[in-house]
């Protein structure tokens, strides 16, 4: 084992990619954002996102201080555009209960709006170097090949799974600080779900996977479905919210569109989106708090 973790974790020290979010001097804040934006979300389309987001809000307070129509703005087309809320909930909470600092524990990171299991663990680790045992998808996927001789792990995650991380992780703390975003990033750049590039591997003659003659996955991964459904007209809608200072009519949103001229509105025609569809995902926004309606029409909350 601890030769494995040596060749990970010399394998990540030669190949790891330049983020901003892992440069030495990197503040709790700054890998609490890339952690929120990076959830389902690849890092190409983060990368300018969260450069954007630093240079406004450099500290918790700064984005407390905006409106949530302003985070909501700010984070464009990146997709889950809770995530923008709850990240601003949390700023706010960070502010006002933590005097602007991030707390660095996973209990404390765990009550904050928005953080569950993984991110808590990965902010205390990858910010503030604590021994924390990181799960990620692409963790899962390396440690389910390398140990468990599986292609793919679990559709979901399983306790048995987080027990195997716990076991093989390094009992030095700053060697498992380095293991958790070594065999993340092996995750990320060779051991892929599709394709994986086994010949660059550091491991590659220690792992199972290879050992058992390479078994196909055990189930047939299910990609998550985007055109027609009702998170595409959600986002349609939130990108006309996005563009605009004053409310929207309501009735612009469920009537014909082939008449507007308005970019935004030409894409949410182009869906041909039903109008049942239309009045699902207008009211899912409203719930949800992504936007709010008044006699004046529809905006995104203030």
């Amino acid at each position: 084992m601890q030769q494995i973790h040596e060749k990970i974790n010399h394998w990540y020290l030669n190949n790891q990619r330049d983020l901003p979010w892992r440069r030495p001097g990197v503040t709790g804040w700054e890998v609490m954002v890339s952690e929120f934006m990076l959830q389902q979300t690849p890092v190409v389309r983060v990368l300018p996102v969260w450069e954007e987001w630093m240079e406004r809000w450099p500290t918790p307070e700064d984005l407390a201080a905006e409106p949530l129509s302003e985070a909501l703005k700010a984070w464009g087309r990146l997709g889950y555009p809770r995530r923008a809320q709850r990240l601003h909930a949390a700023a706010v909470e960070i502010t006002t209960e933590y005097n602007g600092q991030v707390p660095q524990t996973e209990a404390e990171l765990r009550a904050l709006p928005g953080v569950g299991d993984y991110t808590a663990a990965a902010i205390a680790c990858f910010a503030f170097g604590e021994p924390t045992v990181v799960v990620d998808t692409n963790i899962r996927r390396v440690q389910a090949r390398v140990f468990g001789g599986m292609a793919l792990p679990e559709p979901n995650p399983r306790a048995s799974e987080f027990a195997r991380a716990r076991e093989v992780q390094p009992a030095d703390r700053r060697e498992a600080n380095l293991w958790n975003i070594s065999v993340m990033e092996l995750g990320a750049l060779v051991c892929t779900a599709r394709s994986p590039k086994c010949e660059l591997c550091p491991v590659f003659d220690d792992c199972a996977w290879i050992a058992a003659g390479r078994p196909e996955p055990h189930y047939t991964p299910k990609g998550q479905a985007w055109h027609g459904t009702d998170r595409q007209v959600r986002g349609a809608i939130m990108a006309i919210l996005r563009e605009h200072e004053d409310p929207v009519p309501e009735t612009t949103f469920l009537t014909d569109l082939s008449t507007q001229t308005h970019a935004m509105y030409v894409a949410l025609g182009k869906l041909e989106s039903p109008l049942e569809q239309r009045e699902r995902a207008l009211a899912g926004l409203l719930k949800d708090g992504l936007a709010v309606a008044d006699p004046e029409g529809v905006r995104l909350p203030s």
